[in-house]
């Protein structure tokens, strides 16, 4: 038996989600405590047939303002902070009237899911708890002999300790209260969250204090390497993408498979849904990327452009998978594919193939729409917009003596939605709307344009051509600070080239692209992605 044996003699019940609420009272009765309780939590239980008492009778007042007041009053919190250690805290309560409560059993008003449905103000308003978060501190604060239980998941560990020694004891009250603050915390991020967001002001974003939300989605077997814990974590947000799919076949997915995941639907969410489009995603950077006619010939396309990195790659439509690509697709070895659906007769397919994971997200997200990214540093976190930008052809300035054809410029734009998505520096060339050689995480932008076209040579050896590249464009991420990049596109084959400017040596770089007949568009916006 151990020493800091709490028995639950008094329990006070108050809750929003009533989930196993019935059968954690029952058992609580069965234990002989009295069950105190409020509202529609009282009513519930009476509605099982468990006698229940009011905690209006409790304090001597009912509840009032709607139920904004019913717990907030020292026969409460006098039960609930008064230390089991201290004579003089024992005898102030029996002075006063008020009896120990052993047990606090209260989850919180639906904030989130109330806020996130965009429901008016008021209403969201009104769903601010005020008496829950403060009894779950106060009980949180005195575990020594209080328990406290915020989540229906942890009513079978009161009943492991009911069923082990008949109360609680003081490692799991300690666990218990740890699993409380963090719940208050959270819940008054998502408040501050919510209500600096209503105020209007142009820094919510990068406010002073950040705050904000994240709920433990699930335990990975390990993070980025074996030797490295993981776990998902999902925001309140409801931006469509893996943090929100739905998994339908395949094993649980990995750290790297949700990041390389992530990766590819942001990618192909850019690509308009004109046409079919299907990223190939290894290491959270592109392999390959394609646009067609029907989703196979996408899919065929961006595979031709790496098959080597293709293995073990994770892939992204931005259109229902059909049968015809699950046949394709099952002959390659897959980690995920994502979508925002799947044909039955495509999921039959590939839910044959056991290591595959197939997610499906129910829609796009919008590439532009505002929202933040985060990265951690030793002892802080770096926090910025997301990379909402989109090119604008308003502002597309052609600076070579020859303007780009139409078919080029088709190319360019396509690149340009690629090259956003690679890692810095980047470099990508396309034809026909598709890649055919990607740089990616080169320390100098001439290594990524060699890289690219070395890349390249796959696709020669798939095509029977003598240089894949020849008539190709190129997308740069930002800016080229010398005319050698430019001098190794136009030995590939590049006859037109997107990119930002804005370098010192623009003139040069201008000059090497008319001398070589290239045409050369500035965007006048970098997309740095480290």
């Amino acid at each position: 038996m151990p020493r800091d044996l709490v028995p639950i003699r008094r329990a006070l019940l108050s809750v929003s989600d009533k989930s196993g609420l019935v059968d954690l009272a029952r058992a609580l009765a069965e234990h002989g405590a009295e069950l105190v309780s409020t509202g529609g939590t009282a009513r519930a239980l009476r509605g099982a047939g468990l006698e229940v008492r009011d905690v209006s009778a409790l304090t001597g007042v009912p509840e009032m303002l709607e139920g904004r007041v019913k717990t907030l009053h020292p026969a409460v919190h006098g039960g609930l902070l008064a230390r089991r250690d201290r004579d003089d805290h024992m005898a102030a309560i029996e002075a006063a009237g008020i009896g120990p409560i052993d047990l606090l059993v209260s989850n919180l008003y639906p904030f989130e899911t109330t806020a996130a449905s965009g429901a008016d103000p008021e209403a969201v308003i009104e769903d601010i708890d005020i008496g829950g978060p403060a009894m779950i501190r106060a009980a949180a604060k005195n575990h020594s002999g209080v328990a406290v239980l915020t989540d229906p998941g942890q009513y079978a560990l009161l009943r492991e300790a009911f069923a082990a020694h008949g109360g609680t004891d003081g490692p799991l009250r300690a666990h218990l209260a740890a699993a409380a603050f963090a719940l208050t915390a959270q819940y008054d991020a998502a408040v501050a969250a919510w209500m600096a967001a209503r105020t209007g002001e142009t820094d919510t974003t990068l406010p002073a204090h950040l705050t904000f939300v994240a709920r433990r989605a699930e335990q990975l077997r390990y993070g980025e390497n074996p030797h490295q814990r993981g776990a998902f974590y999902r925001f309140a947000e409801a931006r469509m993408g893996v943090a929100t799919a739905r998994q339908l076949s395949g094993k649980p997915l990995s750290w790297n498979n949700i990041n390389d995941t992530d990766a590819a639907f942001g990618l192909v969410a850019e690509f308009p849904l004109e046409r079919a489009a299907c990223v190939i995603v290894k290491h959270a950077t592109p392999a390959g990327v394609a646009v067609a006619a029907t989703q196979k010939a996408a899919w065929q396309a961006a595979f031709d452009c790496d098959r080597t990195s293709a293995f073990g790659g994770i892939v992204a439509f931005n259109h229902a998978v059909d049968a015809a690509t699950a046949e394709v697709l099952s002959g390659v070895f897959t980690e995920v594919v994502i979508a925002p659906e799947v044909a039955e007769d495509a999921l039959a397919r590939l839910a044959k193939e056991s290591a595959l994971r197939v997610l499906v997200t129910d829609g796009l997200p919008d590439p532009s729409a505002p929202g933040r990214s985060f990265r951690s540093v030793g002892g802080g976190l770096l926090l910025q917009d997301s990379d909402a930008g989109t090119l604008d052809a308003a502002k597309l300035e052609v600076v070579s003596a020859r303007a780009p054809t139409d078919t080029e410029m088709a190319d360019l734009r396509f690149a340009w939605r690629v090259v956003k998505h690679v890692k810095s520096n980047a470099v990508v060339f396309a034809k026909d709307g598709a890649t055919i050689g990607i740089g990616a995480g080169q320390m100098s932008r001439v290594d990524s344009v060699r890289l690219a076209a070395a890349k390249a040579s796959q696709r020669e050896q798939i095509s029977g051509l003598e240089r894949a590249t020849a008539g190709s464009v190129l997308a740069s991420d930002a800016f080229f600070p010398f005319a050698d990049g430019l001098e190794a596109a136009r030995d590939a084959g590049v006859v037109a080239v997107i990119q930002p400017g804005g370098s010192k040596r623009d003139a040069e770089v201008i000059a090497a692209a008319d001398a070589a007949g290239m045409a050369m568009v500035f965007t006048g916006m970098r997309h740095f992605r480290h």
